[in-house]
């Protein structure tokens, strides 16, 4: 059993460097047009530098990202920008000499404003002239996707959204889709249940593999075709195949299961390498080209209680893979909420080989996210020793980078309080590299954060309070605030919304309820199939707990939630009359109409034990669990935000809730944000997410008799 230490019991966080003083002016919903992320790196093979991408809000409140170069050894100048312009630059990935730089450009003053493959040339010595020209390798018709090096840097390969279309009714003539890209399409035909995805509306085309060779006027030559879509790929040693994720069964709309594949450049018929019980994804073949390994679940169609987490197989797949460490009880990958991550690009969390006998990968822990070590016997692919933590401190990474020579880790992501940057390891703690991520906060006042325990049914609920600072232990008004998932977990770092509450002069009391996949299986089983049981029990107990401290003013207290936590406010009004305000935000109110609305729903439902509606039982079982069989006993204020966009708890959920509440005479408003998806309150257009924060802060300082001036 890996030893997993729980040593944090009680402890307020130490000021990060840039953490401004008490003077600093409190923060307001404005801040998001000063907003900067870190949200992607790579480093450079020899572990001497690294690319940042630093994003920002541009002009006409657009969205632009630059690369930035990250010097991590002397000679190489100053972190510098090496991009500039109108422009969206990201996923930069160095090519194995280090010379060269390959990302996605998306150009604003561009009709089509679609993605094209980039390079960059990168001086041979030094790395400090001005910036240079990127010319255009690839501009396919949809846009690139993802994108990775050939080992002998003569290649890329890169995936693509490609025709044939899947749904779309041809038009008169036979022209295939939309002719005109102002005009919308004649129907869709649907023959199948993955006809949508959330932040992508419809999924009218497949991604499919391509590779090019890196020369002017090269033409990128297709290596996959079908029914099906590929993910993640990645170059085998050889550089002669790719392997990539994908899910290629009759069944993939009803029962998605993702395996992993090879495909050579030559473009034959792929095959499959890997397939496991639950999905598997994040395909890497080992240096010597003997091991694939990847993320995912062995057990057959597992629950949620169990965590992906790495698994290894022979490379030719000639055998089932195994588990490397199967009693780690912690998913592979970041499941960890904090916005200031920006949730515009997945995460990387690995797993990367760090040498034949070597794996690093990212791995979610209550509620953080650090690098782990995994070795492995190279003659057998099995684990040597027990998997180990990097670093320990309270960070939440999201990106994560291995020098091929000499395995560098550099990673990006929170530390404490503060925004994201780039970090190494020295001695097992991690070093912060930039501060280009985080100046921003230093002009505004930000919480202190403490963590507490509350004694829970199930254990102690690990439970951050944030606070205005100075304010000590008085007695303020709360407002506590539920994590989606509901596998996620709060973090170190405070989001975005918390800073904002915390300038107002509330606490902010966020507890990580039993069903977060980072505290492992015992804690998530409990309430698989039990939504607003020991949950919300866990919900009451952490606000109950701050109170007893006498931290929390119990006649002005708020509940405030996104997706799951949204559901959770729902249930928390209807079961319960302690609140004086609560605002949801894209929920669940009718588990019975979300099993089919929802993009994922049926598969949600099955992993997590809600029900379903093939049965009187399991049809009740949803109903159940739905906040809706309480609107009648609702009494409390209620805020519903809705993205109008949102496929993943689309927006009839929220309006049965509203219209209920309103035949009721109840106290609700219901603001509804078009063409926003389900995370629009980081990811969204930007006067829509100030619309958003300034709409959740008035609600509050409205309902709770509080007058919103900052404490201090």
């Amino acid at each position: 059993m890996v030893a997993l230490r729980n040593d944090e019991p009680s402890r307020r966080l130490e000021p990060a460097a840039n953490r401004p003083r008490l003077a600093a002016p409190a923060m307001t919903p404005a801040i998001i047009r000063r907003q900067v992320v870190l949200e992607e790196m790579d480093v450079s093979p020899d572990g001497r530098f690294a690319i940042v991408v630093r994003r920002a809000v541009g002009r006409a409140d657009r969205y632009v990202s630059h690369l930035w170069l990250v010097p991590l050894a002397g000679g190489l100048g100053r972190v510098r920008p090496i991009t500039a312009g109108y422009v969206r630059d990201s996923r930069p990935r160095i090519s194995p000499d280090g010379r060269r730089v390959a990302f996605r450009r998306r150009r604003y003053a561009s009709p089509s404003a679609v993605p094209t493959l980039e390079l960059l040339d990168l001086p041979a010595r030094g790395l400090s002239r001005e910036r240079a020209a990127s010319w255009t390798l690839a501009s396919p018709v949809h846009g690139v996707e993802a994108l990775a090096w050939s080992p002998s840097g003569d290649r890329l390969a890169f995936t693509t959204e490609t025709d044939p279309t899947r749904f779309l009714i041809p038009e008169p003539g036979g022209a295939q889709g939309r002719s005109d890209p102002d005009r919308s399409p004649l129907g869709r035909r649907i023959d199948r249940a993955d006809w949508r995805y959330d932040d992508q509306g419809h999924v009218d085309r497949w991604e499919h593999l391509f590779a090019v060779a890196v020369r002017r006027g090269a033409r990128p030559r297709r290596l996959t075709s079908g029914d099906w879509g590929v993910l993640q790929p990645s170059w085998d040693p050889d550089g002669q195949s790719l392997v990539f994720a994908a899910d290629r069964s009759d069944q993939a709309d009803r029962r998605p299961r993702q395996t992993i594949w090879r495909v050579g450049l030559d473009a034959t018929e792929p095959v499959e390498l890997l397939a496991l019980g639950g999905n598997a994804s994040q395909p890497a073949i080992s240096p010597d080209g003997r091991w694939l390994a990847a993320v995912g679940v062995v057990d057959e169609d597992p629950l949620d209680d169990r965590s992906p987490g790495i698994v290894i197989a022979p490379a030719d797949g000639s055998r089932p893979g195994v588990a490397l460490a199967p009693e780690l009880d912690r998913p592979v990958g970041s499941w960890v909420d904090t916005d200031l991550q920006g949730w515009q690009v997945s995460a990387r969390f690995g797993p990367f080989w760090a040498g034949p006998d070597r794996i690093v990968a990212l791995v979610s822990d209550r509620g953080r996210c650090l690098p782990w070590q995994f070795e492995i016997d190279p003659a057998t692919g099995r684990g040597s020793t027990e998997p180990r933590r990097l670093a320990t401190d309270a960070a939440a990474c999201d990106h994560l980078a291995v020098a091929r020579e000499g395995g560098r880790v550099a990673l990006v992501g929170t530390l404490d309080g503060r925004a994201p940057e780039l970090m190494t390891i020295t001695d097992g703690r991690l070093v912060t590299r930039t501060t280009i991520g985080s100046r921003w906060q230093a002009g505004v006042r930000q919480p202190e954060m403490r963590l507490l325990l509350a004694p829970g049914a199930g254990g102690p609920i690990e439970t951050w309070i944030a606070s205005p600072p100075g304010a000590g232990d008085a007695a303020l008004p709360a407002v506590v605030d539920i994590h989606g998932g509901p596998l996620g977990a709060w973090a170190p770092a405070p989001s975005l919304e918390v800073a904002l509450l915390v300038s107002r002069g509330y606490r902010v009391i966020l507890p990580n309820i039993r069903g977060s996949a980072t505290y492992g299986r015992d804690w998530i089983r409990p309430q698989l199939g039990d939504w607003g049981g020991v949950d919300a029990d866990d919900v009451h107990v952490a606000l109950d707990h701050a109170v007893g401290l006498g931290l929390v003013d119990s006649r002005r207290l708020g509940v405030l939630g996104l997706s799951y936590g949204g559901f959770m406010v729902n249930w928390l009004v209807g079961t319960s009359s302690r609140f004086g305000a609560a605002v949801s935000e894209n929920g669940v109110a009718d588990q019975v109409s979300a099993w089919a609305n929802s993009d994922s729903g049926p598969d949600y439902c099955r992993t997590s034990l809600l029900g379903d509606p093939f049965s009187e039982a399991g049809m009740l079982k949803l109903w159940r669990q739905s906040p809706l069989a309480h609107v009648s006993d609702v009494r409390t204020p209620l805020l519903i935000l809705q993205g109008e966009a949102d496929e993943r708890c689309p927006k009839a959920d929220n309006e049965q809730f509203f219209v209920a509440l309103r035949m009721l005479g109840r106290t609700v408003e219901y603001v509804l944000y078009p063409d926003e998806y389900h995370v629009y309150q980081a990811s969204g257009r930007v006067d829509r997410r100030i619309d958003r924060m300034t709409r959740m802060l008035d609600w509050f300082d409205r309902h709770l008799a509080h007058d919103g001036a900052p404490a201090g």
